[in-house]
């Protein structure tokens, strides 16, 4: 099958033209295996399903645990490397809702909106060590009412990390891999220092990997710690900190086009070389490496660079206290600042020195702060919670302008740009906005239980989350006259009652029938000019013609589901619609550079899905999982532009796959542990009319591990090891070229402008990885 996208089969082939209080800890080491993610037995509400440390041990060394998420039926990972650290390419979706629209948490601190260049909150790979991730559990629906988030409208994930180990020691995971990857983690504990049990940690990560094409990689390290003080039998405090700094060279975005006639290993002329640059500069004036003029658009095929460096300094102060044996107090207070840049060299907009080239750098920046703080009381056969969530969040968003050397003769006047290094000096401000919000939710539920086999619960959520934006700065050079952007305007997002009903019954033994009914709601999202589909990333003049049509994006999810579990079999059924209305989108017209933005309602998407999953457990330590799942997630309305109607009504949702279909045999045989994933991802829309389908594919991944020496062995390897494993991944095993990541600069409105949109991530080829993961 073709790697490149295809013409529908209506259309011609011819070219166009140019309770997460309650979030699952780590299960017992017999508890391993895929039945984890599927039966959601531990799970409080029966959309919960708890995702273990079993699974996320599975991946590579330092993997993102949203690869071991991505297992379970509806849930789809994307990137460009098998780690999953590269923040440009990571995309997840849940049930046809990608990760702008899925809540995510880490020990109840909001995470906010998981998107590049996040402006309320960053990655969970970048708040927590892949390592000292204890699991996540995943709220499917419109996500639990509880969960500290206003974009949950397709889920949530909330990360729970480890606890510091009663006994002093340490652990220690060297990996190894293709492409010169190297992952390094280090955890040291205390152990208990007193009688009262106070305990911490301390760890440090790094990780380095090359680019599987083109020049450089990724730098990565990491620290955490986390400090436990308990309050007598039952209460404790805990204290978190996390240090992230992330550099690293992106990969080019591909379109059609540059596939069909360059092939695939067209990246960055970046080569840390005077050549690269020349190169760069010699295409900024029309000459163009050999190939590139055979494309509809050779300039914009490929630039100089494109890199993000970005850090964050994160912490939380948390109080659990069992006020009573029925009553239960927990509050956290926390605080994120976030510096970054990325940047990209533009051909389109020169230096002052003579240069046709620029370096634009967006320097968005974040601070916040917050409380989290819930009750929770049990009293008769009611489970009753209540909760409030507070947050004040600075969000700077400007894009700078950088100098670049001259080439007289061939000899750069100047040494080669490190675009990892940090900018300094800009020539120009390109543009500018500050945005201050304040949010507010509150929540209340209840689980009443009426018989013991049965669970009712009702609950509702409250928000009022406002938005100002000021200190708005376009820069007339580089835009042209087109007005001044968005300034000293604000929008407030109120919903008092976002119902959340759910029955789950528990019948015949082993079986167990539930049904959820939930209402959610996004609040306005925020970026730097015309960045993304936020209503203040446009001009004012486009601000105050849509203000009136304009309103938070709301649904509604039905869903039911059934399953049944015993030591042989595990199955389980899931059904949902859900009804999303009020979708934002931006709205442009005029080149792909600089085109003219606005930001318009343009209606509802009706998604009918369902999904079925099969284990079978026929000897001891072998197990064998099928699942497959179905989203029939469609527009509700054509779009209208200056160009004309769009007859986008009934056409599936792009960059999500309507048919999936996941595999998993594992086998636990005394000492060693093997696995092989077979997946299918089906034919996802690449514009928005579906003229254009990136094919479906299929990918094995398989994984061993060697346990050469346990903990419950008894005495200690070399007195010293308690527990040594050794471990090897192969990805991709038949080095199938596919697309991965699609829809990171946003999607084609029809087939005609697809085959040139470059917004396209092709995934990782064939790669290894080794780990040795030691005990002390």
């Amino acid at each position: 099958m073709s790697l490149l996208p295809t013409v529908a089969a209506a259309e011609t082939a011819a070219a166009p033209a140019a309770d997460p209080a309650q979030a699952s800890q780590a299960p017992a080491p017999d508890e391993g295996g895929v039945t984890i993610t599927v039966l959601g037995k531990k799970a409080v509400h029966a959309t919960k399903v708890p995702i273990g440390r079993p699974l996320i041990d599975d991946l590579p060394a330092g993997a993102n645990p949203m690869a071991a998420i991505a297992i379970s039926p509806g849930v789809n990972f994307q990137s460009t490397d098998p780690q999953g650290i590269s923040t440009w390419s990571n995309q997840i979706f849940i049930h046809g809702f990608d990760q702008r629209a899925v809540g995510m948490t880490l020990d109840e601190m909001p995470l906010g909106e998981m998107t590049y260049r996040n402006y309320n909150g960053l990655s969970p790979m970048q708040a927590l060590t892949s390592e000292n991730v204890a699991g996540v559990d995943m709220f499917q629906s419109a996500g639990a009412e509880s969960v500290a988030a206003t974009n949950n409208l397709g889920g949530a994930l909330a990360y729970t990390s480890v606890d510091p180990s009663h006994q002093m020691g340490a652990s220690v995971t060297q990996g190894f891999g293709s492409y010169s990857n190297f992952h390094t983690f280090v955890r040291l504990e205390s152990g208990d220092l007193n009688d009262t049990g106070t305990r911490f940690y301390v760890s440090y990560m790094r990780n380095t990997q090359d680019k599987w094409k083109g020049y450089g990689g990724s730098f990565y390290q990491q620290v955490n710690a986390k400090l436990v003080q308990p309050i007598g039998s039952d209460s404790s405090l805990t204290a978190y900190f996390n240090w992230s700094d992330l550099h690293e060279l992106v990969y080019q975005d591909m379109s059609p086009d540059i596939l069909n006639t360059l092939g695939k290993n067209v990246d960055y002329y970046y080569d840390g070389k005077a050549s690269g640059y020349i190169a760069g500069y010699n295409a900024a004036q029309g000459s163009y490496p050999a190939g590139f003029s055979n494309l509809q658009d050779p300039l914009d095929a490929s630039y100089y660079d494109g890199a993000s460096n970005q850090s964050d300094l994160m912490g939380y102060l948390k109080a659990d206290i069992a006020v009573t044996d029925r009553l239960r107090w927990v509050t956290t207070a926390y605080g994120h600042g976030e510096e970054s840049q990325t940047t990209w060299t533009s051909p389109y907009f020169g230096s002052p020195n003579g240069s046709p080239l620029s370096e634009l750098v967006k320097e968005p920046s974040i601070r916040r702060f917050g409380v989290v703080s819930r009750i929770t009381y049990d009293v008769a056969r009611n489970h009753i919670g209540l909760g409030v969530w507070y947050e004040n969040n600075y969000y700077r968003s400007p894009m700078n302008a950088y100098s670049l050397p001259t080439v007289v003769d061939g000899v750069i006047q100047g040494g080669v740009l490190n675009p990892l290094d940090q900018f300094t000096n800009p020539f120009a401000q390109i543009f500018n906005q500050t945005y201050k919000t304040n949010t507010f939710t509150a929540f209340v539920q209840d689980d009443y239980k009426p018989f013991n086999n049965l669970t009712l619960h009702f609950g509702f959520k409250s928000i009022l989350s406002t938005t100002s934006v000021g200190d708005g700065y376009l820069n007339t050079s580089y835009y042209g006259n087109i007005g001044n952007i968005t300034s000293g305007v604000s929008l407030t997002t109120a919903k008092a009652f976002l119902p959340h009903i759910g029955i789950d019954w528990t019948f015949a033994h082993h079986h167990e029938l539930f049904v959820d009914i939930s209402e959610n709601a996004r609040t306005y999202a925020q970026s730097g000019f015309k960045l993304s589909s936020s209503p203040f990333a446009v001009t004012q003049a486009a601000f105050d013609q849509m203000k009136g049509s304009i309103k938070p994006e709301t649904d509604w999810t039905y869903a039911i589901g059934y399953r049944y579990g015993d030591k042989v079999l595990d199955a389980s059924l899931y059904a949902y619609r859900t009804n999303f209305s009020n979708r934002l989108q931006q709205i442009t017209s005029g080149s792909a550079i600089n085109p003219v933005s606005t930001v318009a309602n343009v209606g509802g998407v009706t998604m009918n899905g369902v999904e079925a999953l099969l284990t079978v457990r026929p000897v001891t330590g072998l197990s064998v999982t099928n699942s497959i799942s179905y989203n029939h997630g469609v527009y509700d309305n054509d779009i209208v532009d200056s160009n004309g109607v769009h007859p986008i009504k009934g056409k599936q949702i792009v960059n999500y796959p309507r048919l999936m279909y996941k595999a998993r045999v594992g086998y636990d045989i005394k000492r060693v542990s093997f696995y092989v994933d077979e997946n299918y991802t089906g034919w996802r829309n690449y514009d928005y009319q579906g003229e254009y389908r990136v094919p479906g594919y299929w990918m094995t991944n398989i994984g061993i591990q060697w346990h050469v020496h346990k903990p419950s062995d008894g005495e200690n390897l070399a007195h010293a090891i308690k527990g040594l494993t050794l471990s090897f991944n192969l990805n991709n095993v038949t080095n199938k070229t596919y697309i991965a990541t699609m829809g990171e600069t946003g999607n084609p409105m029809n087939g005609a402008s697809a085959y040139t949109y470059q917004s396209m991530i092709l995934g990782m080829p064939r790669s290894a990885f080794g780990t040795i993961k030691a005990d002390f």
